[in-house]
């Protein structure tokens, strides 16, 4: 009972004490045990000065820590100390023996554990002596201070990249090596870090841990709230040095300096039509495949893509998110008011090359092109020299425009690609349509016009006769009336003077 009560001092000291110190003293206690085992041996050399017994177990304990390893059976890694190799095989064996009393959640290790609990009692005891920064850790604080610093000691030997961190390198490495450790039992993909997989499960859970303080709005990602909260601060880092324009993200930067390098590195198979985006690429591609899986429910048209949808729906709510800056006035597009703004500004940023002259809208830029330089006016000046390039396929006529051998060809293919939306007649030409709808159709309707209005005027012609001939008869009975009145008069008026002659 002694023994017990001479131990329970010592255990309980133990597990106050930090990892480091009890990994040293468990070290020093396997040493001790190795010496009574093997004997005690004479380590000073004759002539030498002796050591103190302290310097000599020091000195024979790391000559003990290079002759001694332990290798992992699971994937040959190699480990000094016995306690070492032991923490190591929980992460082959899933063994996580520390629980925290607070939330549950179990570590492999007891310093894992002790520093998970400084977020539930909110101790951050390491600050930071450059900008007062607190931590909850030594590791993290000595993590923190490279931001300071500016130190990225390790390099990638694949693409020359630096970092601050070793553990960063070696998850960048998996980007070239290929290598996935970490696979998601909810849908079966896999990521190359541990934190990747974490924010990557908040997709099936839903969870949302950040929330901007000015809209409420939630964000599973700490980097997208950042970049939220620029749309209510306004700011837009990232800048252009070829044209002065910002931009919120890294992303949009990079991909609006292909502007000026005209680099389109993304081709269709299809059509060889080249794009800057990869996303581009793919919704042109749905119009090869006829696939247009986003449908509007109010008129069931369909788009392919979530963006167009999007766009379109706004015709039937009304809604009119992008406001002027200079006035009331408000667009359902951003390209919209965009171009509505260079109103206010002048900004006119479309340079034709030949003469330098400037405009707002890319359309006003090509027609210009168009009507006033050379290059453009070719085609017209055929006209004087009598030049035909254009020759058919099917017979030896030549043609100055492309447009007049496409339309001379129909002659030969039969080809009429123009509808009449009435009849369901076709045409070879547009003009040979517009013809046949204001001949044809607009007269059809003038006719059915006119028709309908001497319909109208053959029924007022009929009432007006009807109330001719009711005004008439009553007429005639009005005479009848009065003539009866005047007869019957002239009998009382001969009666009278009857009787004053009698």
């Amino acid at each position: 009972m002694k023994r017990v009560q001479e131990l329970r001092p010592e255990t309980c000291r133990i597990k106050q004490e930090e990892p480091e110190t009890w990994r040293i003293k468990q070290d020093q206690r396997e040493f001790n045990e190795e010496i009574s085992e093997d004997g005690e041996k004479d380590h000073v050399k004759t002539g030498d000065k002796p050591l103190s017994c302290s310097q000599t177990k020091q000195k024979d304990l790391k000559k003990r820590r290079a002759k001694k390893s332990f290798t992992c059976t699971q994937c040959g890694k190699s480990l000094k100390r016995k306690n070492s190799f032991d923490v190591h095989m929980r992460i082959h064996t899933g063994e996580k023996q520390y629980t925290c009393d607070q939330c549950g959640k179990s570590f492999a290790r007891r310093g894992t554990l002790m520093n998970h609990m400084k977020i539930h009692t909110g101790e951050k005891p390491y600050t930071c002596n450059q900008c007062g920064k607190s931590l909850k850790c030594k590791y993290s604080l000595e993590r923190h201070m490279i931001v300071h610093t500016g130190e990225k000691p390790y390099t990638c030997d694949q693409c020359g990249n630096n970092f601050a961190l070793k553990g960063i390198l070696i998850t960048h490495m998996r980007i070239h090596t290929g290598e996935k450790l970490y696979t998601c039992d909810q849908c079966g993909k896999s990521l190359i870090s541990k934190c990747s997989l974490e924010i990557h499960m908040r997709v099936h859970t839903g969870e949302k841990l950040y929330t901007c303080d000015q809209c409420r709005k939630s964000f599973s990602h700490s980097a997208n709230l950042k970049r939220h909260m620029n749309t209510h601060t306004g700011e837009k880092p990232y800048s252009c040095d070829k044209c002065s324009k910002r931009f919120l993200r890294a992303s949009d930067i990079k991909q609006h300096l292909k502007v000026h390098t005209k680099e389109k590195p993304h081709s269709c198979n299809f059509c060889g039509k080249s794009f800057s985006r990869l996303q581009h690429l793919k919704e042109h591609q749905k119009i090869h495949a006829a696939v247009r899986d986003h449908v509007c429910l109010e008129c069931e048209k369909t788009f392919t893509s979530a963006n167009c949808l999007k766009r379109h729906q706004r015709i039937h709510t009304g809604e009119k998110p992008f406001k002027c800056l200079h006035c009331d006035t408000r667009f359902s597009h951003a390209g919209n008011k965009k171009r509505h703004e260079r109103i206010h500004t002048g900004d006119k940023p479309y340079h034709c090359t030949e003469c330098e002259k400037c405009f707002s809208r890319p359309s006003a830029l090509y027609n210009h092109k168009k009507n006033y330089h050379t290059k453009c006016l070719k085609p017209h000046e055929r006209i004087h020299t009598r030049e035909k390039p254009y020759k058919c396929s099917h017979c030896d006529r030549k043609f100055s425009h492309s447009s007049n051998l496409k339309r001379h060809e129909r002659i030969h293919t039969g080809e009429k690609p123009y509808h009449c939306t009435e009849c369901g007649k076709c045409f070879n030409r547009s003009s040979a349509l517009h013809s046949h709808t204001k001949n044809y159709h607009k007269l059809i309707e003038e006719n059915e016009e006119n028709e309908e209005l001497s319909e109208v005027e053959e029924k007022n012609q009929v009432k007006t006769e009807e109330k001719l001939e009711l005004l008439s008869n009553q007429t005639e009975i009005f005479k009848e009336k009065k003539s009866q009145e005047i007869f019957h008069l002239h009998s009382v008026w001969k009666e009278f003077d009857k009787q004053n002659e009698s």
